[in-house]
């Protein structure tokens, strides 16, 4: 993948520096201990009550996940998934949360999505930045830029299977109901972080189910 310098480095320094000042200074906020890339986890960020409504949500718009790489013959993302109505009450209230949990201004955010992974599925290691080089990038610039920082939350505990592994860093993240994982996609100097490749390792058995937010550097249309 291409990991040249583009017009969003700039950009992704400057927002990288504002939500990790504000990650760092929260004391519900955990900073997993490798100086190699940004993560962080928050416990409890969402409610019982709110897990389950949002699995049922996520059940209702699930589809074969897409990738930005339909061209490519192995399947390296299985699972279920499909964005939430953003304009439900319940989800504006959740976005709100993670918007200001980390600062980042609401229009900077991609559509809350669900995924739902059953037993054998899986995502494949990879990177949430974009390639700059790929095909789709024309489009990716044109509607938000590059992606910037990840919130993921995990809506169930799992029985078997199903960690989120940070391949490069061997930080292996076992699901756990309510709780919120977050990483910077770039380094502090604005360039992609190849050290946050990361995966959904299969599931073993039970069904995973988490909600991702992405945000970009500029409003996302």
């Amino acid at each position: 993948m291409s990991t040249a310098r583009h017009d969003d480095t700039v950009a992704l320094a400057r927002l990288g520096a504002a939500v990790r000042q504000r990650l760092e200074a929260d004391p519900m906020v955990h900073r997993v201990p490798d100086d190699r890339a940004e993560i962080f986890a928050v416990g409890d960020f969402l409610s019982a009550q709110e897990c389950a409504h949002l699995m049922a949500m996520i059940d209702r718009v699930a589809r074969p996940s897409s990738t930005y790489d339909p061209d490519n013959p192995v399947p390296y993302r299985t699972s279920y998934s499909g964005d939430v109505d953003p304009d439900d009450t319940f989800v504006r209230m959740i976005e709100r949360r993670l918007c200001d949990l980390l600062g980042i201004d609401p229009s900077w955010g991609e559509t809350l999505q669900g995924q739902r992974y059953t037993t054998g599925q899986e995502f494949k290691a990879h990177f949430d930045w974009f390639d700059t080089g790929g095909a789709y990038w024309a489009g990716e610039i044109a509607r938000g830029g590059q992606r910037s920082w990840t919130a993921m939350a995990y809506l169930n505990d799992m029985e078997e299977g199903g960690a989120t592994v940070f391949t490069e860093l061997g930080v292996n993240v076992q699901p756990q109901a309510g709780a919120l994982l977050i990483w910077n996609n770039a380094r502090p100097d604005g360039t992609p972080n190849l050290d946050a490749r990361h995966a959904a390792m299969p599931v073993l058995h039970g069904v995973k189910y988490v909600i991702t937010k992405w945000f970009r550097t500029r409003p996302w249309c």
